[in-house]
This record gives structure tokens, sequence and C-alpha cells, in this order.
């Protein structure tokens, strides 16, 4: 019972701690509309598969024991940052309350940039890795180390579903596009600069 206490504190504190999915579900949303955003929490919390399966079928090891394969893995998911932040950056479309919101390829997209952000985030790497290595016992079942891995992707799901309930209501969404330009650049600054943040901290 301690233990999975643990994991869903740890886990509580890193979902809802700002980062790169933060800004990407938020951008989504008010952008494209609810069911963009509620994608991209879906593709958020398929993300933390991939981190958690080679995790638990020990890949984790290996890459810890590999400085160099560990920074090559830091550099890939600092450089999807980049570009995300660099597309929010340059985005000359004019966005309406309309827009995508309806669009079944906006949602498909909205599902996989939410995917592979998170996939490619080292700091959720981080975070699961550390999970099982600090606060799940070592030898525990194998059922029970895939069924905290539900948690943490659940936990994911419901955050930023929240998160893109919030953002895309009519009230804010229509503030926000009123200062699209505004916000744009405030988004593609933070997905920059976490993305430098990621390879300095990698670098040292």
């Amino acid at each position: 019972m301690n233990e999975l206490i643990a994991v869903a504190l740890f886990t509580i504190l890193a979902v809802i701690s700002p980062g790169a999915d933060f800004a990407m579900v938020t951008r989504s949303s008010y952008a494209q509309g609810r069911k963009a955003g509620l994608a991209a929490a879906v593709g958020i919390a398929l993300g933390v598969q991939v981190h958690v399966l080679y995790t638990v079928l020990g890949i984790a090891v290996i890459i810890s024991q590999s400085p160099t394969l560990f920074l090559a893995m830091k550099v890939v998911g600092a450089g999807y940052l980049v570009y995300l932040g660099y597309r929010s950056l340059t985005n000359t479309t004019r966005i309406s309350l309309d827009g995508l919101a309806h669009s079944e390829a906006g949602v498909a997209s909205a599902l996989r940039t939410g995917f592979l952000t998170n996939a490619l985030n080292p700091k959720t790497m981080l975070f699961v890795v550390s999970a099982y290595t600090q606060v799940v016992q070592p030898g525990s079942p194998l059922a029970l180390d895939f069924a905290y891995g539900a948690f943490m992707s659940f936990a994911h799901w419901v955050w930023f579903s929240l998160v893109a309930v919030f953002f895309s209501s009519a009230r804010l969404r229509g503030a926000m596009i009123e200062r699209q330009r505004t916000v744009d650049r405030v988004i593609g600054v933070a997905l920059i600069g976490l993305g430098l943040a990621v390879v300095v901290a990698g670098v040292k």
C-alpha cells in the first residue's frame, strides 16, 4: 500500500508540473478546439506507455549505462520540442472559433503530436525511469509493474483532458484567438526554451 501511495504521489506531482505536454495541449485546445485538445491528451497517455515498456523490459538499464545513447535520446526529444516551438512562432494561419474544431484531420494531427511530444519527452523518460528505480521495489511482479504504468498513463490522460476542457472553453478560446500572435509566440518560446534547456542539461 505504501508503494502504491508513493507511486501515485510521484505521478501526480510529475504530471501537473508545467512542461512541453502542457504547452502542446494548450495550443491544440485553443487553436483547434476541444476535440483536438482531448485527442492530444489521449496521445500523451499513449506516449507514456512507450517509456513504461522500455523501462519495464529493462532497456532503461542500457540507456543509463550508455551516456552517449542517453544524450542522443535527449537531443532527439529536444529537437522535436524546438521544431514545435518554431512552428508556433512562425505560424501565420489565422485561427477562428470554428476552424479545425470539427476536422478529423485536425483531431488526428493533435493525437499524433501529443503522442510524439510525450514519447520523445526527456522529462517523461526521466520520470518513468525514476519511478521504477526509486519507488517501485525491485523484483515486483511484471503485472504490477504494468499496472503502475497504466496508472501513470491514466493520470496523464485525466490531467491533460482537464487542461484541454479549460483552454477550449468558448470564452477563453475567443480571448486567446484575439491575441493569437502573442499566444503563439509565448507557447513557441516556451517550447524552444524547454528544448534548449534539455540540450544544455544533457551536455553538462
